[in-house]
Formats: structure tokens, C-alpha cells, sequence
């Protein structure tokens, strides 16, 4: 293998805490076995710990009570917001076999007793709005996120998604999907200054119906 683990950032317990070793734990999973199975680009290993679990870990604070993330992929961001939030009930939902059959397996050895897998697309989802939160990364712009996330999540319930640099532009593509779905207090929170070395934007909203 070429590229190297990133060292671990000094933020990483910051933001673990106590729970550090088991992010320790799934990055070296990740590290280990994620090209091979798909899971990340070739050249993420230098940049894993900062531009992946951190960026994921940061927005930690947003989440009560169960949360699912939507197109989980590798686990980022929900594996792991589960292990930095283990007083939260997690669902991760993934359409794609292989990469259901890696949570599971990270479920199972970090022993993760806050989190289920589902192998669907969020579109499928047939058990109703009982999410208080629903998140989501790198997965689609905010106009065709909206509609298979927000139909997850109770009234007054909120969508806490990662987004980058182009979020005010989706947002504004995103006009009549946010009016649709009854969203209010649209907010992107720029998170982790001082911490992180590239801050993370999180877009915010509450379904108001």
C-alpha cells in the first residue's frame, strides 16, 4: 500500500472522547479494507481521520433521541455519529449489498448496540415519520435529498445534512422542495473552526408539518 494512515489529528479526542478508541477502531477498519471494497477513493488514506471522520464527528451536537442516515456508504457520516453519540438510536439505510454488508460488520465488531442497517433506498422507507433527525453526505444535492429524507423525519423533527461549499446555491435550487416539505429555519452552521482544519457547513432545518 502506497499511501499512509493519516496520524491521528488532536482533535479526534476532542471530539470522542471516551469513545475514542472505537473511532480509532473503525478508521483502521476503513483504512485497512475500504479501496478494496469500494468504500473510498484511492487517495482518501492521507486525508482519512480530517476529511472523513472528523468532518462526520463534528456534527455530533445536532442529534437527540434516533436519527437515521440516508446512502450511509462506508458509515460516514452515521457510523460514526453513532460511536461519538451512543445515547442516540441510529438507522443507516443503503441500497448497495456491499457496502450494507461492511456496516453490518462494523455494527458487529465495535459492538454497537445503538445502530440497525437497512438495505433500501430512502425512497423505500414504508414504517412512517418516526426519525427525529435524518442526515446525509456527499450523497445528492439538497432539491433531490429533500424528498426521499424528509418524508423520514416527525413534525418538528429536524434534516442535519453535510454539505460543501456550494450549499447557499442548493438551497436556493432547493426553493420549492423546502416549501413542499414545510421546512423552516433553514440555516447552514459553519462547524468545527478552531478545531478542524477545513470547518465542516452543516445545513439545518425543522419540518414544521
Amino acid at each position: 500500500m502506497t499511501e499512509q494512515l493519516e496520524s491521528e489529528p488532536v482533535a479526534a479526542a476532542q471530539l470522542f472522547g471516551d469513545r475514542l478508541e472505537t473511532a480509532r477502531r473503525f478508521t483502521a477498519n476503513l483504512a485497512a479494507h475500504g479501496e478494496e471494497r469500494g468504500l473510498i477513493g484511492p487517495l482518501e488514506l492521507p486525508r482519512l481521520w480530517t476529511r472523513h471522520v472528523l468532518n462526520s464527528a463534528i456534527a455530533a451536537p445536532y442529534f437527540s433521541g434516533s436519527a437515521v442516515d440516508v446512502g450511509s456508504g462506508a458509515g460516514l457520516p452515521g457510523l460514526v455519529l453513532a460511536i461519538a453519540r451512543p445515547d442516540v438510536e441510529w438507522t443507516l439505510i443503503e441500497p448497495m449489498e456491499r457496502r450494507t454488508a461492511w456496516l453490518t460488520e462494523q455494527v458487529a465488531d465495535l459492538e454497537l448496540d445503538n445502530v440497525s442497517v437497512e438495505r433500501m433506498r430512502g425512497e423505500e422507507w414504508s414504517r412512517g415519520r418516526v426519525f427525529d433527525a435524518a442526515t446525509a453526505r456527499a450523497v445528492s444535492a439538497l432539491r433531490t435529498l429533500l424528498p426521499f429524507t424528509a418524508p423520514l423525519v416527525r413534525p418538528g423533527g429536524r434534516l442535519v445534512f453535510l454539505k460543501g461549499a456550494n450549499v447557499a446555491g442548493e438551497i436556493d435550487a432547493a426553493a420549492k422542495q423546502i416549501k413542499k416539505y414545510g421546512l423552516q429555519d433553514v440555516t447552514v452552521e459553519i462547524v468545527g473552526e478552531g478545531v478542524l482544519d477545513e470547518p465542516t457547513r452543516v445545513f439545518l432545518a425543522t419540518l414544521s408539518r
